[in-house]
């Protein structure tokens, strides 16, 4: 007897799948790094870091600014995650209080969370959702020269001649004229007037 039942792999693949697509149909790293930018925007003017005996806190005069920054990123962040709609304006948000975040918070969370917010909107800004495929087609699943049968045959580039029919007459224009018995306009397709 196996450690590990059927069921319980079964069950990951299904979520994991459905999870990649989740995923595939929003901006998830432009939302999980505009999320990881605002963590050290947040935490490092309130953290208190000690060295042996030495304490050492980073504080600002703008502490509370910090702090609404840094929970406006991780907002803008869920919100290019379960709001996709809005991500140009979520992306464009980001970097503005990235931006805000130099002079506020401690370069920006000693630039770490300054970069990894610009990156994380640019990502937002430049995410387009892709085109979904019509279902059933494979995606290039089918090999070259076979076709299902709701798929039409592709109409031919030049005139269609049958075995045994006469061919068409060539006019003065070095046009061939039309199988159905009609004229053609030998001045580039555009009738006289008059």
């Amino acid at each position: 007897m196996s450690a590990e039942s059927p069921g319980l792999s079964d069950r990951f693949h299904y979520w994991r799948r459905r999870f990649r697509m989740w995923r595939g149909t929003r901006p998830f790293w432009a939302g999980l790094l505009t999320m990881l930018g605002g963590v050290p925007i947040a935490y490092l003017p309130y953290a208190e870091l000690t060295l042996g005996q030495l304490s050492l806190r980073m504080g600002t005069p703008t502490g509370a600014g910090s702090l609404i920054i840094g929970l406006l990123l991780i907002t803008l962040g869920l919100t290019m995650w379960f709001q996709p709609i809005v991500r140009v304006f979520a992306g464009v948000a980001a970097i503005l209080l990235a931006l805000v975040s130099l002079p506020v918070s401690n370069l920006g969370g000693f630039l770490i969370g300054f970069l990894l917010a610009m990156f994380g909107g640019a990502l937002s800004i430049s995410w387009a959702p892709g085109k979904t495929a019509p279902e059933g087609s494979g995606q290039g699943a089918q090999p070259a020269g076979t076709r299902t049968q709701a798929e039409p045959e592709p109409e031919p580039a030049g005139p269609v001649v049958q075995a045994g029919a006469p061919r068409p007459e060539p006019h003065a224009g070095g046009e061939s004229a039309p199988a159905d018995g009609t004229t053609l306009e030998t001045n580039g397709g555009r009738h006289r007037a008059g």
